[in-house]
């Protein structure tokens, strides 16, 4: 009797487990790491959205490029809205190339939608940096007790290089991870260079072809014409 009411009670906390597990199949959940970016391809009037989970405290940062455009009509133009854990917008922008960046209020997964609305015959490809970091930022009396208690600590610890060494390392990682951020988004910039220009060089090289195509047809034609018109018809009485 004791095993069945168990089982029982094991298998209703299942299944209140599975219920209140939020329903994401159509969007992807990005936890494992604090910086990500790789390119996606929105065909057209596509959206995709990625979650990403940030603490409280933190700083969330998304930088976002199109590099490619391909189809009929094209607009470079594209929406790009974040929401909060609790639904909450807090970042949006509409435009081919841009960066949202925000101090996390909540703790909890946020909402990154990428909407390629405005083509609806053509498809973009679009480049993505994005995630989370922290400064260690505190209010003025906390930061002025963990002074002092690391002086009071350093004083007791016979060699204090240690921790020297440590805050400059600590300063030191997060120059680098700036400069990251700055060569991503150069990164960015070069690869949508590089899809415009090619994108001109056919363009040029396609209406060339027709031009010079439609110049030697229009000789072709005029030097016909003209034959035509000093072409004299043989007279009555040349076979006599």
């Amino acid at each position: 009797m004791c095993k069945s009411v168990f089982s029982m009670c094991c298998v209703v906390f299942v299944c209140v487990c599975v219920s209140a597990a939020p329903q994401l199949s159509d969007q992807e959940l990005l936890w494992g790491s604090d910086q990500y970016d790789f390119s996606i391809m929105l065909r057209a009037a596509d959206l995709q959205c990625f979650w990403h989970f940030a603490h409280y405290g933190e700083h969330f940062y998304l930088n976002f490029m199109v590099q490619l455009v391909t189809g009929v009509a094209l607009d470079r133009h594209l929406s790009v809205m974040v929401n909060a854990p609790s639904g909450l917008i807090v970042g949006k922008v509409d435009d081919a190339s841009g960066q949202i960046a925000f101090s996390v209020k909540e703790t909890g997964f946020y909402q990154m939608c990428f909407s390629n609305f405005h083509n609806r015959f053509g498809s973009m490809q679009v480049f993505l940096d994005f995630g989370v970091y922290y400064d260690g930022q505190e209010n003025a009396e906390k930061r002025k007790e963990d002074e002092k208690k690391r002086k009071e600590e350093d004083l007791k610890q016979i060699n204090s290089t240690l921790s020297v060494i440590e805050e400059s390392s600590g300063r030191l990682q997060r120059f680098v991870f700036h400069m990251w951020r700055h060569y991503n988004y150069e990164r960015m910039r070069r690869g949508a260079d590089f899809y415009l220009l090619q994108s001109n060089s056919s363009y040029i090289s396609s209406w060339s072809a027709a031009q010079s195509l439609m110049i030697i047809s229009a000789g072709v034609l005029q030097l016909w014409g003209i034959r035509r018109l000093f072409r004299r018809p043989p007279a009555e009485g040349a076979h006599c």
